[in-house]
């Protein structure tokens, strides 16, 4: 009988030990992921900086050309003065 109750116990351990193994190799599987989808979070955020870069430069751009413009109708009196 004491066999018998030992033997349990040890099936029960192995079963508990391949669900445990089972558990971290899938915990190592979505840490995987997680640092993937950091990774691509990351560059993503790259990609937004570097677009308010550019609008910020258009927007430079096109206040130049906003001033250009007012300079070209005040010398060519295109613009009524108030």
């Amino acid at each position: 009988m004491v066999d018998n109750v030992e033997n349990l116990v040890l099936e029960h351990l192995r079963a508990l030990r391949a669900g445990q193994d089972r558990i971290e190799s899938e915990l190592r599987d979505l840490k995987e992921r997680v640092s993937a989808v950091e990774t691509g979070l990351n560059g993503v955020r790259r990609d937004l900086v570097a677009l308010a870069e550019a609008d910020a430069r258009l927007q430079v751009t096109i206040d130049r050309l906003g001033d250009r413009a007012d300079r070209i109708e005040k010398r060519l009196e295109l613009r009524e003065n108030p």
